[in-house]
């Protein structure tokens, strides 16, 4: 790494396992909101139409998981799901298609398990990228850390959750 604290795409682009826990029911990040008031609209989607697909990132998921890295995506949601997370769980299939492995589970299933205040990414157990976001879901930045006791908290809440979510295919939204 090229620096003492690397960047989102220096991890992504090195690293052999990167594992994603989402905990929030609606995210107001800029980048989704054309996609989501297109969604909100009417527009899905279209499976056979992969070069409309969500861009840069599925081109990056892609590449990360062709040269061997494993991806993984979990999802901790409110049921009835909010507007927003149907909005998400009608585009994963973009997720999945780019090599992606995405579950779900429902937040009465996790009230057991001890989850880090925020949604993270975690890199080769090592690093973790923290997402922190203000209440109305807008993006306040990310923070980086290597440090261990973070690290070990993010690995052990995400496989908790991992093992007792449902895989995106089995996942029945309601």
């Amino acid at each position: 790494m090229p620096s003492s604290k690397p960047t989102f795409d220096e991890l992504i682009a090195t690293c052999r396992s990167a594992l994603h826990l989402e905990m929030r029911d609606a995210y107001a990040v800029d980048y989704e909101k054309g996609p989501f008031a297109d969604w909100r609209a009417g527009h899905r989607l279209n499976p056979a139409e992969r070069e409309t697909w969500w861009r840069p990132w599925l081109d990056l998921i892609s590449e990360t998981v062709d040269r061997g890295a494993e991806v993984r995506r979990a999802r901790i949601v409110s049921e009835p799901v909010s507007e927003y997370t149907r909005f998400l769980y009608d585009g994963t299939f973009t997720n999945v298609a780019a090599g992606e492995q995405v579950r779900w589970l429902p937040r009465r299933q996790a009230s057991d398990i001890p989850l880090p205040g925020n949604d993270f990414w975690l890199f080769d157990g090592v690093w973790v990228h923290w997402n922190h976001f203000a209440g109305d879901g807008s993006s306040l930045g990310a923070e980086i850390t290597d440090d261990p006791r973070a690290a070990a908290v993010c690995r052990d809440a995400f496989e908790q959750v991992w093992e007792r979510a449902t895989p995106h295919d089995e996942y029945k939204i309601r």
